[in-house]
């Protein structure tokens, strides 16, 4: 089936997936973003920021951003790098991923131009497979190297995810971690939590983190399970109250409704050789928050309404 599209304002692509209990997700080729996702009841999952703007070339607040070859100001490239400020293209040849249903499914892709070389000299190769099925969103991102010297970089997904109130989130997973604390000049220091919550700023990269993190949200009685591979770094991030009234694109309460838990490799970065490709996969899901000894019951994943 062809993909079905629609337009943004500056008359780009936007790419509308669907499956047949009814959630859709929505993706942008600029930045290869997703920008929505939605459940079967038509509930949005990602925030998106009630200040966002679509001019590119700047970047979009919101949704899922692409970062590469840098995470936030862990470098000396601009925040976050610069894919998530380009127009991708479709990848007509996904391999050796094997072909995608083109209903609940896209291949998206960046090549580095003679502007990006200027900036960071490799060249490369950015791929992302963004796919829906029933309660779940998942994206493959791979970067190849077409270039004749190695290199290494950072790579991450931010996942700007919609709550209904901050202070009544927690996430589970990463307790007795260690992280970097971003707000004290990346200080590394031990979780002590049972798990994080939020009365406050928050800008962590959490070190060697397991596979699955938990995003409970006690008011919609709803959690997210993020699980990941290939990205053994997971980033927590809230701006709280000041620092949400001194960013341009964010509306001052937005930070109530919103917070980041982002899959990366940022510390270390990743080495790839000529001709070497790295993959990463992500998966969120809709469970309910019935948890029994810190575990998510497989059983709950809810497909409908019941």
């Amino acid at each position: 089936m062809p993909l079905n599209l629609g337009n943004d304002g500056d008359g780009s692509s936007r790419i509308i997936l669907t499956e047949p209990r009814g959630s859709t997700a929505e993706v942008l080729l600029f930045g290869g973003q997703v920008i929505s996702w939605k459940n079967e009841r038509r509930e949005e999952l990602l925030y998106m920021s009630s200040k966002a703007q679509y001019k590119p070339p700047k970047a979009i607040r919101g949704g899922i951003p692409v970062c590469f070859p840098q995470f936030g100001n862990f470098g000396g490239l601009e925040r976050h790098g610069f894919v998530r400020n380009k127009f991708w293209s479709y990848d007509e040849d996904p391999s050796p991923l094997p072909p995608a249903n083109k209903q609940s499914s896209v291949d998206l892709i960046l090549k580095s131009t003679e502007d990006d070389l200027k900036t960071w000299p490799h060249s490369f190769e950015l791929r992302i497979r963004i796919s829906i099925s029933p309660g779940k969103l998942t994206l493959i991102p791979r970067v190849r190297n077409i270039d004749s010297k190695a290199f290494s970089f950072m790579f991450a997904l931010r996942n700007y995810l919609y709550v209904s109130d901050i202070s009544e989130v927690r996430v589970e997973g990463l307790e007795t971690l260690d992280y970097l604390d971003n707000l004290i000049g990346k200080e590394r220091f031990t979780e002590q939590a049972d798990a994080i919550t939020f009365d406050g700023e928050v800008d962590r990269v959490y070190l060697n983190t397991p596979t699955k993190i938990a995003v409970i949200d006690h008011e919609r009685k709803r959690t997210i399970e993020l699980r990941k591979e290939g990205m053994p770094n997971a980033v927590v991030w809230n701006p709280w109250d000041k620092k949400a009234k001194t960013i341009a694109d964010m509306g001052d309460e937005d930070y109530k409704t919103m917070l980041c838990v982002d899959s990366g490799v940022i510390e270390p970065p990743v080495l790839l050789k000529p001709r070497e490709e790295w993959k990463g996969r992500q998966e969120l899901s809709i469970v309910s928050s019935s948890y029994c000894s810190g575990q998510l019951d497989p059983r709950k994943v809810l497909y409908g309404d019941n």
